[in-house]
């Protein structure tokens, strides 16, 4: 960060292996990433174990009576405690390893923090699924075994994606494919008896649910610690390498903050509301120091302009990260929040409010107002520079007076050095911090420069003539922002599209199993009329007709004509199938739409270990009276996890409102169009 630094000449990067599992995935690459998340793994694991003996040894504390067990079970408990938060520990060292996930080249410049993919236990969709299919749409569930195969093992690819846009699609792929799971599958009156195990990325503590929320909104986690990890992986030596990194950590902030907004009351600490901000500001605060950094980049040249924007830059990078700081030690975040992380926040805020201090004295003592410069502007930047004056001192006349430059420049310096000294103060106080040698080497640096800078103009006198250094305007001429992430842009094919058209073929629908139906037409005369595009319904039935003599009644919905899938089928081309038999016996398989307000009971259970009551054990009920009319509202008691505030949700099965598939589409394998194109951006979970 210094006007003398260049950057190095860039290296050539490791060449990545080609044997991937699926496109955006390497689960047998042996990087410094993977095996820091298999770390990760492992400490999940074991913190696993040690909070089950720790319940186990409180629940026998309660239960005991015999006051030498008590004790010994005190004992037993202090040593518990004592291994957990050495776990912890570890797993915040794990957290701030940032040297692993840096770029390869050699840097003078302070690390970026990346998140840590959060763990996951296996999932099999296979038995649930095959029941499913064969309970509620009547189809032989083992034609889809392929299909439970494919999704299974998109599951098991995201476990381990590649740190580059590949792997990002690759996780919005599966999240886009939860949206047709969940409508497909997933009925808002029931549980599947799928159990969802997600561990904490922060404390490593596992959440467990019957819930396919859980799982998406872990998957939407990782897509943003994804981003981090690909922005801090960019070579900041570079123009295009920078912008980059901006980009990467605006989108990861995107991906958070529509995770906060859109799961409400996630089980998790790493997802609840008050975290999520304040990692939405973490990827803010490092995307506006990328900012900073690509200002300076070309190397700095001492000239007044210049000096006045790149010291406004530097305050603004100070200002982000000491409201960062702020947050961060705001309940109930700074229970969970890493302390190195929190430890860095400070360091960078003061670090960067120096360097504004640093900027401004040089721009004050090395600059003289010569005639012929432009003095209005001169005097508008310095004016510009501070919310007001030091007492006695206008903007024209500070320029004019070499003596009143020196003196405020030299307190400017004397304030850099004030802060340069605090930034070195809060990295010595963190373990983990002092291991970083480039961390501790900038810092050097700078405190270094404006010592020497200050030592080079001190006088004996000026502890009496010096005055405190007004603040300085924070001002950039680019202000990060959060990018929306654009799941729309992903285009997935719904690998149970064979069950027909989603927009009737959900799970929240139920139907009569198809029934056969043989009739003829009779002179040309089916007897019905149709509507409707994919699938094709009877509209108009003539009582008397053969095909009503057989069993169709009006509204059923024709599913297939001479064992030919008709699902995908248009009005058209079912009327030209049908006419195409003439006078010939037509077989025909019809279902027909049950009572849309026949319900059962629903249980939503989550279980997470060590966790508060409001996360614990939650299991709420919704009753339901069986012979409730069409029109009368039904009461229901929503468990904390239920999705949208929707008033009718017979009309929902989906989390995500999906949309209708196109009525245009033959019974072959097709591109659908994102489940999430008329997203109900007023859904929250409750």
């Amino acid at each position: 960060m210094t006007d003398a630094l260049l950057p190095a000449a860039p290296q050539p990067l490791e060449k990545e292996g080609n044997c991937y599992f699926r496109k955006g995935c390497n689960p047998l690459a042996q990087t410094g990433r993977s095996k820091l998340q298999n770390q990760r793994a492992a400490l999940n694991q074991q913190i696993l174990k040690a909070m089950r003996m720790r319940t186990g040894a409180e629940n026998l504390l309660k239960a005991a009576t015999n006051q030498k067990v008590r004790e010994q079970v005190r004992l037993e408990l202090s040593f518990l405690n004592s291994d957990l938060q050495m776990l912890k520990e570890e797993l915040e060292g794990l957290n701030i390893s940032v040297g692993v996930y840096q770029n390869t080249e050699e840097a003078f410049t302070i690390p970026l923090i990346p998140l840590g993919l959060k763990e996951t236990k296996d999932v099999d969709f296979s038995v649930a699924l095959k029941d499913f299919i064969l309970e509620h749409y009547s189809e032989d569930s083992y034609l889809y075994e392929d299909e439970i195969a494919d999704l299974m093992d998109l599951r098991q690819a995201c476990r381990t994606p590649s740190r580059n846009e590949a792997g990002v699609e690759l996780l919005m792929s599966y999240f886009m494919h939860l949206g047709f799971v969940e409508s497909r599958f997933f009925p808002p009156t029931r549980q599947m008896g799928i159990l969802f195990t997600w561990y904490d990325s922060l404390t490593g503590v596992p959440v467990s649910q019957q819930n396919l929320l859980l799982e998406k909104a872990s998957i939407l986690f990782n897509i943003g610690a994804l981003y981090t990890q690909i922005g801090t992986r960019c070579n900041r030596q570079t123009e295009a390498g920078l912008e980059s990194t901006v980009d990467a950590f605006q989108r990861a902030a995107g991906v958070l903050n529509y995770l906060k907004e859109t799961f409400t009351h996630t089980p998790s600490y790493d997802m609840s509301p008050a975290m999520l901000s304040v990692l939405v500001k973490m990827m803010l605060a490092q995307a506006q120091e990328s900012t900073f950094e690509k200002v300076c980049l070309p190397g700095l040249q001492n000239e007044f302009f210049l000096l006045v924007k790149v010291a406004q830059e530097a305050a603004k990078v100070g200002e982000v990260y000491q409201q960062l700081h702020t947050a961060m030690n705001q309940e109930p975040v700074k229970e969970n929040i890493p302390y190195s992380w929190a430890s860095l926040a400070c360091v960078k805020a003061h670090h960067y409010e120096a360097l504004a201090h640093y900027f401004t004295a040089t721009l004050l003592i090395d600059h003289q107002l010569k005639p012929g410069e432009d003095e209005d502007h001169q005097e508008k930047c310095l004016s510009q520079l501070y919310s007001h004056m030091p007492e006695g001192l206008t903007p024209l006349a500070t320029l004019k007076n070499v003596h009143q430059r020196q003196l405020l420049g030299k307190s400017h310096l004397c304030r850099a050095v004030t802060h340069h000294e605090e930034s070195m103060r809060e990295a010595s106080l963190c373990k983990k911090l002092r291991n970083i040698d480039v961390l501790q080497e900038v810092l050097s640096a700078a405190h270094k420069r404006s010592q020497l800078k200050y030592t080079q103009l001190r006088e004996d006198d000026d502890l009496l003539n010096l005055t405190d250094a007004p603040d300085i305007i924070s001002k950039t001429e680019r202000e990060v922002e959060i990018i929306v992430p654009q799941f729309s842009k992903v285009t997935v094919t719904d690998f149970f599209q064979k069950l027909g058209p989603l927009s009737v073929f959900s799970a929240n629908k139920r139907w009569t199993a198809p029934r056969s139906i043989h009739f003829t037409a009779e002179e040309g005369d089916l007897g019905f009329t149709l509507r409707g595009n994919s699938p094709v319904q009877v509209h108009f039935l003539d009582p008397y007709c053969s095909a009503a003599a057989a069993g169709t009644k009006e509204g059923d919905y024709i599913v297939s004509i001479q064992d030919v899938d008709c699902k995908w089928l248009t009005l058209s081309e079912v009327m030209k199938m049908l006419k195409s038999f003439g006078q010939d016996d037509i077989e025909m398989k019809v279902v027909s739409l049950l009572d849309a307000t026949s319900t059962m009971h629903s249980k939503c259970a989550t279980y997470s270990v060590g966790m508060q009551k409001t996360y614990s054990m939650i299991c709420l009920g919704i009753d339901v009276d069986d012979k409730t009319d069409k029109t009368k509202k039904v009461s229901k008691k929503l468990s904390f996890l239920s999705w949208g505030t929707n008033k009718n949700r017979q009309k929902s099965a989906s989390t995500l409102c999906l949309p209708s598939v196109g009525v245009t589409m033959p019974p072959v394998k097709k591109k659908l169009s994102s489940p999430f194109s008329l997203l109900n951006t007023d859904s929250s979970l409750y």
